[in-house]
């Protein structure tokens, strides 16, 4: 491993200590574990089909049972509820309440020091750091060390470098359109996963 590896995965721990903190820190305040925020922020910006004990337990690293205790609390303290999915009777999708969709809009902030501090760096700058990470997140998830990963770089539609404008080299063809290296998703609701190769 070079000493450029080491360095940039000390990086990465440190910020990853950061978000912890912060997502600590917001938990502490509002009197909830950090998943079971992470579990509010999650249903307020996904698909409800995405919205399963299961799915969150994958896009967590969690088992089956951690989640569902959060889940459970989060529905005793009124802001979720379980109601069957339309598709599969004996599955649960969830939802979350009106005041889970509000408590969920506080809990938004809680990245907002991350957000300040980003705004000192150009938009060229954040656009190479964003191509650097999804190709990171691309490589752990081909090494099946991330479970989950519904970004441009590992869904079906999209095309790399298929234009010639070097402001929007690649292509959606679900979209049907280019895309800037800034336009590249983190978290696509359409992703389709493009088979492993």
């Amino acid at each position: 491993m070079s000493d450029l590896d080491t360095k940039i995965i000390a990086a990465l721990e440190r910020l990853a200590h950061v978000l912890r903190t912060l997502l600590w820190e917001e938990a502490t305040a509002s009197r909830l574990s950090p998943i079971q925020i992470q579990t509010l922020l999650y249903l307020n910006s996904h698909a409800e089909d995405l919205c399963r004990v299961g799915q969150l337990a994958q896009e967590f690293g969690l088992t089956s049972a951690t989640m569902s205790d959060a889940v459970t609390t989060l529905e005793a303290k009124g802001l979720l509820q379980r109601e069957p999915s339309p598709n599969d009777r004996r599955a649960q999708r969830l939802r979350l309440t009106a005041q889970g969709r509000r408590f969920s809009a506080k809990l938004s902030h809680w990245a907002d020091a991350l957000h300040a501090s980003l705004a000192h760096f150009s938009p060229e700058e954040k656009a190479q750091a964003l191509k650097f990470l999804l190709k990171l997140i691309e490589s752990l998830y081909r090494a099946e060390i991330i479970t989950v990963a519904r970004i441009c770089l590992t869904c079906r539609f999209f095309r790399a470098n298929l234009h010639r404008d070097p402001r929007a080299p690649h292509h959606c063809a679900l979209m049907d359109k280019p895309l800037a290296e800034s336009d590249l998703r983190v978290d696509c609701p359409e992703h389709e996963l493009v088979a492993k190769g």
